[in-house]
Parts: C-alpha cells; sequence; structure tokens
C-alpha cells in the first residue's frame, strides 16, 4: 500500500496528461473563434478555460510545494475531472450543423428492419430488466472512477498511463462529437413522434435541436437506478454524442485496460457484468441507435491503440522514475 502524504521527489514540469487536457481545451477554443457567430455562450467558454487554467496552476504549486502521491493524484483527478465540464460543450459544436440522426435511424432500419432502440425494451419489459440495464448504465462513470483508484493503490506505475489513455480516449471521441451531429433515439424520437418512427419514416430534422431538448419519457417501471440515470440525464444531458457510442467505446476501452492491468484479472471479471449491461443498456434505455453500439465497441480497439502510442510519443512520456 503506498503512502499517500509520505514527501517523494518532485517531478519537474506538466505531466503528459496535463499536456493533453491544454492542448485539447486549446484546440476547441480555436474552434470556437471560428464558430463564435454561432456560439453564445462563448463567454462561458473563456471563463471555464480560465478556472481550468487557475485550478491546473494551483495544483501545480501545491504538488512543487509538497510532492507526494496524493497531491499527484490531485493533478491527474483535475484532468479526469473536467470531462464533466468538456463533454456539454460538444454540442455547442455539434448544434451548428444540420442533424443527421434520419441517418443513423434508416441505417438500424436497413441492418435489422426495424428499430432495435425502440423494441428492445418492449421485448426484455418489466421491473428487474429495467434495473438491471439501467444499473449497467449508470455504472459508466463508476466503472472509470474505480479502475483508475484501483491502479492508483494496487498498481501504482500504472496510474499514469492508465488515466492518459482513458482521458485521450474520451478526447478522441469528443473531437468526432463535434462534428459529427447525432441526437440519439431518445431526442430524435421524441421529436418526430414514435408513430412516425413505428411507420419507417424518418425525416430530417436540420437543426432543431438547437433549441429543443426534449426527450422520450423514460418507461415508469420506477426503481433505483432508473431514477439515477433519470437524474443524470436530466443534470447533463444533451442531443450530442450519439454516434458512434462513447458509452460503449470508453467502457471497452476500461476492459482492455483492467485485462492488463491485473494479472489474477479480478478485476475484469468483476468489471464484465457491468460492461455487458451498460453496453445493452445504450440502445435498451434509447440513448444510442443499434449501430451507434457497434461502431463504439469496433472503434474502441483502434482508439485505444492510438492513445497508447501517443502516450509513449516524447512530448508526453516520462519515465517512472521521476514520481515513483
Amino acid at each position: 500500500m503506498i503512502s499517500l502524504t509520505k514527501k517523494k521527489r518532485c517531478r519537474p514540469g506538466l505531466l503528459g496528461i496535463e499536456k493533453l487536457g491544454i492542448i485539447y481545451a486549446a484546440f476547441t477554443a480555436v474552434v470556437a473563434a471560428m464558430f463564435y457567430n454561432y456560439i453564445p455562450s462563448i463567454g462561458e467558454m473563456a471563463i471555464t478555460r480560465a478556472g481550468y487554467a487557475a485550478g491546473m496552476t494551483a495544483l501545480i504549486l501545491i504538488y512543487r510545494k509538497r510532492p507526494c502521491h496524493l497531491t499527484f493524484f490531485l493533478r491527474i483527478a483535475l484532468q479526469l475531472g473536467m470531462l464533466a465540464t468538456w463533454y456539454p460543450e460538444t454540442y455547442l459544436f455539434c448544434s451548428i450543423f444540420g442533424n443527421l440522426d434520419h441517418v443513423f435511424a434508416q441505417a438500424d432500419q436497413f441492418i435489422f428492419g426495424c428499430q432495435p432502440a425502440l423494441l428492445f425494451c418492449q421485448i426484455l419489459h418489466g421491473k428487474i430488466w429495467s434495473e438491471l440495464f439501467n444499473m449497467g448504465y449508470f455504472s459508466y462513470y463508476p466503472m472509470i472512477f474505480f479502475l483508475v483508484v484501483w491502479t492508483f493503490f494496487r498498481r501504482y506505475l500504472l496510474f499514469e498511463k492508465t488515466s492518459f489513455i482513458i482521458l485521450c480516449s474520451f478526447f478522441i471521441f469528443y473531437v468526432i462529437f463535434m462534428f459529427l451531429p447525432v441526437a440519439g433515439p431518445q431526442f430524435y424520437y421524441q421529436a418526430v413522434g414514435i408513430e412516425t418512427i413505428r411507420e419507417g419514416i424518418f425525416p430530417h430534422v436540420g437543426l432543431y435541436f438547437r433549441d429543443h431538448f426534449d426527450m422520450l419519457p423514460e418507461t415508469q417501471y420506477g426503481g433505483l437506478f432508473q431514477h439515477l440515470v433519470e437524474m443524470a440525464q436530466q443534470g447533463g444531458e444533451r442531443p450530442t454524442a450519439a454516434f458512434p457510442s462513447s458509452h460503449v467505446g470508453v467502457s471497452t476501452i476500461i476492459m482492455i485496460l483492467a485485462w492488463k492491468a491485473d494479472r489474477k484479472k479480478r478485476v475484469f471479471i468483476g468489471l464484465l457484468p457491468f460492461y455487458v449491461f451498460l453496453c445493452c443498456a445504450t440502445v435498451y434505455i434509447h440513448a444510442h441507435y443499434a449501430v451507434d453500439a457497434i461502431a463504439g465497441f469496433l472503434v474502441a480497439f483502434p482508439v485505444y491503440q492510438i492513445s497508447h502510442k501517443i502516450y509513449y510519443t516524447r512530448a508526453f512520456h516520462r519515465p517512472h522514475g521521476y514520481h515513483s
């Protein structure tokens, strides 16, 4: 077990994960400046980046004053915690472009002969199934948190690498979402009407989601996890980020990291049921089309490889001895 507050050798300069966060913040700021006429909250974005820079600077100064495992953890935790801020911004960018949900709904219809996002919850109906799938969906961020904390305490030399790959993977998905405006069934079905979807008609809604955020009402089975998912969606869900599914993609990357980090595979086995229900839940609760989920799984492997290679580039990677 590591000692959280025992003084360690101070690691100079920025961490690779901090450089990655700065690059993403700068990139999105440049894109926002290019489209500033279409982004009403560009001032808030500037304030967010100022706060991000201030927070990162403060943690770096604290770390230099007291270099230890705890202050090192806090520096990385800030970068991962900022994902909650970066995600909603993808909507500000993708809402500039015409919505493409009709294309992906048609793809589901062509491949499966139906709308899996509409029928899945009708086939496996009832409170037990609803709670299992909602539990899986809600487990997304707890799975990430668990793996990061587990590597910190049990595989410390993998902690920074694991955190970097997770953050880099999210950023790759977020860049895709910025320029690929797909809201997902929970927004699209509500916008055009369930009866229209049942008839196999998939209208093009253009810029509709620039001003509309209504979602399909959840099935009224009740239950703890359904309530938790509803709260999470009401608090931060936007008509964005449907294709490819980052829930499926990043959770698949979490499973890859868990497989590689634990020789006995206990972490992988422990996370596996949550992973399976999470992947299925993306379609079950209408968050994604089936093609979104499939694409998320397939894209996860090259995204992992890209993130892994970026971590080991000279610009981002430092030997573990700097902070061991």
